[in-house]
């Protein structure tokens, strides 16, 4: 059984800078993909990054060159630095750890953190 714990979220105006943490148990981390996902109110969660065991790594477009999502396996932790924030990054933010071969649906999901962007 693994569980996510997530930290990180808040409060910033546009232009500012949060980092997220997602802490993990279980044995599986390090062959296992991190990914973050995000849902706004009104709206499908959306994939926002995701790393794959060997560090490969993946964003979805409204957010490439301002969030960086990496992880540290000793800490069995990933992370979203997110930068240059906007109004619509406002959402509750979900740390996902899956299988390559079962896909994010079918893994193990955090609680969830809001992250509130004011303009």
């Amino acid at each position: 059984q693994v569980s996510l714990v997530e930290l990180g979220g808040g409060l910033v105006q546009a232009g500012g800078s949060l980092r997220l943490a997602c802490t993990a148990s279980g044995s599986t981390f390090t062959s296992d993909i991190m990914a973050w996902f995000r849902q706004a109110p009104g709206k499908q969660r959306e994939l926002v990054a995701s790393i794959g065991s060997f560090g490969d790594k993946n964003y979805t477009d409204s957010v490439k060159g301002r969030f960086t999502i990496s992880r540290d396996n000793a800490r069995k932790t990933s992370y979203l630095q997110m930068n240059r924030l906007k109004p619509e990054d406002t959402a509750v933010y979900y740390c996902n750890q899956h299988r390559l071969m079962t896909g994010p649906d079918h893994g193990y999901w955090g609680q969830g953190t809001q992250v509130t962007v004011s303009s």
